[in-house]
């Protein structure tokens, strides 16, 4: 499925652009453009020159061109490559080059001709890097210029490696990377020390002389930005907003990237609702009161017909006769998805007149006590993102299971393991020779050896805070599962969950059939480790559909330590005590490790919990801000039917 640059867009937006409810359907839509592009060159008997972009956009647009190589016969022998970028000064076999990505993503499995692929050099000396950048402009010429240019966007707005301040005339040069950009890098290299300062990019003004541009953007990280881009004035502090001036660009977005949108955000402000083929809905209808609520500074039971009127949200008023109704709507929605009893009540201490537990909906909404399942896809993820919530659970007598879907081994330090191994060495207690050497090593200063031990013993100090932190929350040891799925053994841009991690997951759901299941819904986190363990449980869930415990269950997505749901999208919210606070807090600063030296704390430099503490404080004040209770701090969390998440295609 291929699309047209001639899109309708609404009149906030400078540039054209085509949503789509994913990643993967969005994917296929740009590779079949290419594709299209590549056999009608082919046709013509003239080459196609491609320009390429790594970083894990594009990861799906090449697994979809090399399945149309293999399997539609799609040939690259007449396709011509010039890649955007490359990290200065990096070898072209290192694990982290742009060319082993290529290589590893697309080179490798096409019969595309390697004489004919370039990217800029990672290993030219200092003092031909001027040289180096001209030739690869003047390559670029004589290949007959770029026909179709593929682009991601960078938190900071960059395309290529073109940050804030890039001007438009700009060639290819060698540039220093913004602290954000490497910030985000981090954690392929192992850390910010390794990460490097520099890179080789082609410059704003070769990007935009190729004749075709599709600038490509996933998840909600990036809405934001790509907001600016599309929406802002063009500006060389976002260097994505100079496409607004090529004539044939597109953005092709996945649903939560494109979230920021005034059409999207705030529709009711590019026109009327019906007009746009959207209705007020119960969603919507939050959303426009909460986004008035806020913006007038005024708790929802304050709201005037005048302050609905002169902003645009006449029809709403339509709709519900007056503020005074339609504020009671807003208002009621909000205060039912608060409860204290996530797992609902033991009917046997409910007395008339208790609170009703209004979130639960399965049918299961009245079995106590619960079989919980809790996701943690990392061994911190479920005392950082809910601690609270899960203390809570195990207090009113649930059985709460915790299953951690990856050892964590690879944000273990050298120094946190140089310290347990010490000890051990110190102590007495060590076996072998294998300890004693890598911390000899580690002790003189020197690189420590790759013994295959490292990673066994970073996942062991992992696993054993892991047990530590769920023994504060009052889980004990045997309802903890160490799922470990192989996904993660592999490097970090080469990450895919397969079969075996699908069958691990479908086994421990079958062998739990909870009742209610929390998973991480945070699909931004830097590593991606999130968005594959929410893959791999939405196929391990497509595969029980026919089990008769399905139906009984309800699953809970949370959000940790990278974004938070929006309000109007909160389900259900549970309001913590300041002693459930500092419990948590508690269970948080068992993970050791992570506490003050934990390698991917992404642009946020602030602790993990510190970083929960003050999410979570903040929603409470904004619950408040409403004309809500005034809580100390609240755990949100979003609905799914099990049935609807196994559909959803914004994963």
């Amino acid at each position: 499925m291929a699309f047209s640059s001639r899109l309708e867009r609404s009149h906030f937006e400078h540039v054209p652009l085509s949503v789509f409810p994913g990643s993967a359907e969005a994917s296929r839509a740009v590779a079949a453009e290419i594709a299209a592009l590549i056999r009608l060159r082919q046709k013509e008997g003239r080459p196609c020159v491609l320009g390429l972009a790594t970083g894990s956009t594009p990861v799906s647009v090449y697994a979809e061109l090399v399945r149309l190589h293999r399997e539609e016969g799609l040939s690259f022998a007449h396709v011509t490559t010039f890649n955007l970028d490359e990290y200065y000064p990096l070898a072209p076999d290192h694990a982290q080059s742009y060319r082993r990505f290529m290589r590893t993503h697309l080179f490798d499995h096409v019969d595309l001709d390697p004489a004919r692929t370039h990217l800029p050099s990672g290993t030219v000396a200092k003092s031909g890097v001027d040289a180096h950048c001209a030739e690869y402009e003047e390559r670029i010429r004589a290949a007959g210029g770029i026909d179709f240019q593929i682009l991601g966007i960078g938190r900071t707005g960059h395309i290529g490696f073109n940050e804030p301040g890039s001007p438009r005339h700009s060639l290819t040069r060698l540039v220093t990377l913004d602290p954000l950009t490497r910030r985000d890098a981090a954690g392929d290299f192992g850390g910010d020390a390794a990460t490097p300062r520099h890179a080789l990019t082609m410059g704003v003004r070769s990007i935009l002389n190729a004749r075709r541009v599709v600038l490509m953007a996933w998840g909600q990280h990036k809405a934001d930005i790509v907001r600016a881009a599309v929406e802002g004035e063009v500006d060389s502090h976002v260097t994505a907003s100079f496409l607004q001036e090529h004539p044939d660009a597109l953005f092709v977005l996945d649903a939560m990237a494109a979230g920021s949108l005034t059409r999207y955000r705030t529709p009711w402000l590019v026109g009327p609702l019906a007009e746009q083929g959207l209705a007020w809905d119960e969603r919507m209808t939050r959303r426009a009161i909460l986004w008035l609520s806020q913006l007038r500074a005024k708790p929802i039971l304050k709201l005037t017909d005048d302050d609905y009127n002169e902003v645009g949200l006449q029809d709403l008023l339509r709709e519900h006769g007056s503020a005074y109704e339609a504020n009671l709507v807003g208002f009621y929605q909000m205060q039912h998805t608060i409860t204290g009893w996530p797992g609902g009540r033991d009917p046997a201490r409910t007395k008339p007149g208790d609170a009703p537990v209004r979130p639960l909906r399965a049918p299961s909404a009245g079995v106590f006590p619960k079989r919980v399942l809790v996701l943690s896809p990392h061994p911190d993820d479920d005392v950082i993102s809910m601690g609270g919530t899960l203390c809570r659970l195990v207090d009113h007598g649930h059985e709460v299971h915790i299953a951690y879907e990856v050892s964590g081994a690879g944000a273990v330090s050298n120094e946190a393991l140089w310290r347990t191994l010490a000890f051990a060495r110190g102590s007495g207690l060590a076996k072998g020779d294998a300890g004693r050497t890598w911390c000899a090593a580690y002790e003189s200063g020197a690189e420590p050896p790759a013994l295959p031990e490292v990673v066994q013993w970073k996942a062991l100090i992992r696993r054993l805070e892991a047990v530590s932190g769920a023994r504060v929350c009052g889980v004990p040891e045997n309802r903890l599962h160490f799922l470990d799925l192989p996904f993660y053994n592999a490097g970090p841009r080469q990450r895919q969950y397969g079969e075996v991690d699908v069958a691990m997951m479908q086994t421990l759901l079958a062998k739990l059939r909870p009742h209610l299941i929390y998973a991480a819904g945070d699909l931004d986190d830097p590593h991606g480790t999130h968005r594959l363990c929410l893959r791999v449980l939405r196929e391990a869930l497509a595969r029980s559909e026919r089990e008769s415990w399905l139906s009984e269950t309800e699953l809970w997505l949370y959000r940790g330590a990278w974004a938070e749901w929006p309000m109007d999208e909160i389900d259900l919210a549970v309001p913590l005590s300041p002693q459930e606070v500092l419990r948590r807090r508690r269970a948080i600063f068992r993970h050791e490790t992570q506490k003050d030296q934990a390698l991917f704390l992404g642009e946020d430099r602030r602790e993990f919990w510190q970083r929960t503490e003050d999410r979570s404080r903040r929603l409470a004040q904004s619950y408040n801000a409403l004309g809500l209770a005034e809580y100390e701090a609240i755990e949100a969390f979003r609905r799914y039917a099990p049935a609807d998440f196994i559909r959803s295609a914004a994963l």
